[in-house]
Order: structure tokens, then sequence, then C-alpha cells
């Protein structure tokens, strides 16, 4: 399948379609504790710039979309490159160890992917569900978000560094979130977290067709087996009035990165920071513009956070990207000093 120049503009739009810890023992403790724990947590922080994955990731087609596996040993994304079923795939690579390369990616085949486009994947924290948005036939609208679980592999999601071979899991058939996430226009950007807490939410895009296509971000409690437990909500303190594409969300809870085309962007999209004290809280506003080197004159967008929060995969059209006709790859970055509580 052949690139298309239209990728940049289809991330800012709808459909992306086509294209045992001990307890502090007095009260006065727990306080000076939390209070130098948040001091620490909200320190500005810094970037290293950012570096092109290669060829080995990247290609001359599209990359967009990425997600870490819990163990941070295979990195899932979406491509339009040959040697999909169709459309937008996902498509996955492994790598032996947290520091090792990756290796030659390959696709997630049926029922995973379809003539149709599926893209967004994003996993639970134990690694054995897989939430991604799809355009199939079954759809209630023009893009549907499914769960789909892993019906076979030896890995158990651990943080595991054995060096032994990655397996390759075999997926179930993918399940349609239903109406309380999915409805007649078009549902994806879909990021599942338990936000430092027991109870799991699915953040995901929901598009408004009353306003050009535009994007909000909103937010669904799940069961243990991935489905929603209720109608999903807008999370009114990250949403603008304009494109507000999709959210990363540390393990903890307290920091949130979404790539946006919000007021003080300075390319097509760029990646926002926002924080918050507790999880029972509502998100900072206004948010923290990353800046350089995170976000330049081109496309910066897409976010995923590795588990310990000290490395970040995003989507870019930047220069020195390897896809041609301004067509997207995935870029890394690391944090350049420790911000994070452990």
């Amino acid at each position: 399948m052949s690139a298309t120049r239209g990728w940049p503009v289809l991330l800012a739009s709808v459909v992306i379609l086509l294209g045992c810890n001990n307890a502090p023992e007095s009260l006065t403790s727990i306080v000076l504790a939390e209070h130098f724990a948040t001091a620490d947590r909200f320190a500005p922080a810094g970037w290293t710039e950012p570096v092109n994955l290669g060829d080995v990731i990247n290609s001359p087609a599209a990359e967009a979309a990425p997600a870490l596996s819990p163990d941070e040993r295979t990195l899932y994304f979406v491509s339009n490159r040959e040697g999909g079923q169709g459309g937008n795939d996902i498509w996955a690579s492994d790598r032996k160890c947290k520091t090792c390369k990756w290796e030659k990616p390959y696709n997630l085949g049926v029922p995973i992917n379809t003539a149709a486009a599926e893209g967004a994947p994003t996993l639970s924290h134990d690694g054995r569900m897989l939430f991604f948005f799809s355009t199939r036939e079954d759809t209630k609208g023009l893009a549907d978000i499914y769960v789909s679980h892993r019906v076979r592999s030896d890995d158990d999601g651990d943080d595991d560094d054995d060096g032994e071979e990655p397996p390759t899991p075999v997926w179930s058939e993918p399940k349609n979130l239903g109406t309380y996430v999915n409805n007649a226009l078009a549902q994806n950007g879909s990021y599942y977290t338990r936000e430092g807490g027991r109870t799991a939410f699915l953040y995901f895009n929901h598009v408004f067709a009353n306003d050009n296509g535009s994007l909000e971000i909103y937010r669904a409690e799940l069961s243990d087996d991935g489905m929603p437990v209720g109608p999903a909500e807008p999370v009114s303190e990250l949403n603008s009035p304009a494109v507000d594409q999709k959210v990363a969300i540390s393990k903890d809870g307290l920091e949130l990165f979404l790539s946006s085309n919000r007021d003080g962007t300075s390319g097509g999209l760029d990646i926002w920071r926002f924080t918050r004290k507790s999880r029972h809280e509502k998100w900072s506003t206004p948010p923290e513009h990353l800046g350089s080197p995170i976000n330049t004159a081109f496309v910066d967008s897409q976010p995923t956070l590795s588990r310990d929060g000290g490395t970040l995969i995003f989507t870019s059209n930047r220069l020195g990207s390897l896809g041609t006709l301004g067509n997207t790859d995935l870029w890394m970055s690391t944090r350049m000093r420790d911000d994070r509580d452990d």
C-alpha cells in the first residue's frame, strides 16, 4: 500500500480513518512526606532531544499512535505500510529486554486487523486486554472502540528482563464497547489507565459533527473484562474549543500528556502537560506547553509513556522523519531528571 500525503491532517481529524511500603508514623511525617513528594513530582520536566526510532520501526509509509506493553518489551503502533490487511493496521515490534534494540515489526493480523482501518492501540495494566478503534462493518458509527483479550501467551505482563524471546500473543475476537462509549459519529484515541488506583478507566476521543469534526476527551469506567460500566463523560478541564486528540497518563495518575492544537500551539499539533496532586482531583489548568525540543512547527502528537514515566514516545512528521510526502514517524525522548514519585 502506498503512503498518502494526507496523514498529518488526518492526525488532527476525527477519523485517522484512512489514513510493601512503610507508612509514616505521625501525622506530621505524613504531611511532610506528601509535601516533598508533591514538590518533587511537579518540578519542571526536562526532556532530551527526541530521536527517530529508525528504519526498523519507521518506514516510507506512515507510523503513528505508539503504545508500550506493561513490560516495555513490545511496541504497538499504527501503520499503512505494505503487508497489512488494508487501510491502517496495528503492528508490533518486540525486543529481548528494555534496553535491547527493537526487532522487525509484525502485523497483528486477524481478528485485530481487517480490510477497514484500525488504530489507537492501548494495553491494560497486565497486558491481557488490547483496546483500539476500528471502522469495520459492525461499528455503530464512523469508528468505534473495541476490546480484545489475550487468549494464548506465555507472557504474564511482568516487568522482568530475563532476556528470553517475547512471545507473540494471540488475541480474541474484538468486542464492541457498546453505546456507553460508541455512538453514531466516531470514537478513537483510546488510552487505558488505572490512575494510581484499582479502578480502570478508558480515555478516548469523541467527535462532534456540529463543529467541523472537533475532538474532545471523554472517560469511561471499565469492568474487569474491559467493558464500560456506565456512560462515558467528558473530562471538561482537558477540553478546549480546538482539537484535543489523545492522552497518556502516568502510572500514579498525577501527570497527563495531551496532544492538541489549542491556542499556544507552535505547530499542527503539540504535546501539553497537565498535573494534579491526587487522582481524586481535577487536572490542572492551564496546562504546560512542553515546548522545545518536544514540540516543533510540525505535527507532534499521540504521546505514550513508559510505566516509570521516564520515556515518552510520540508521533511526529518533523524534519528528520524517514517517511515521504510528509508522513509521520515514531520518535522517543527521555526525561532529563527525575521529577517523579517512585
